[in-house]
């Protein structure tokens, strides 16, 4: 799916789908940086989709006027 897909997808979506979709990520990026940090796994690949994807969502967050 390419970018800007993904954000016309993000900004039909409702502000409590977003904001639950946010925190499922950072709780996701949380994990996978624990993880890293112990050296349970090599998750090195997986964290920057993870956090692009964050990014998009708190970025439509921010265009309808909410904190996120």
């Amino acid at each position: 799916m390419k970018t800007t897909e993904v954000l016309n997808e993000l900004r039909g979506l409702p502000v409590d789908d977003l904001k639950t979709r946010a925190n499922e990520l950072d709780e996701q990026v949380f994990r996978l940086q624990i993880q890293k940090a112990i050296g349970q796994t090599e998750a090195g690949h997986k964290m920057r989709p993870l956090r692009r994807k964050l990014a998009r969502v708190k970025t439509v967050l921010r265009e309808k006027g909410v904190k996120a």
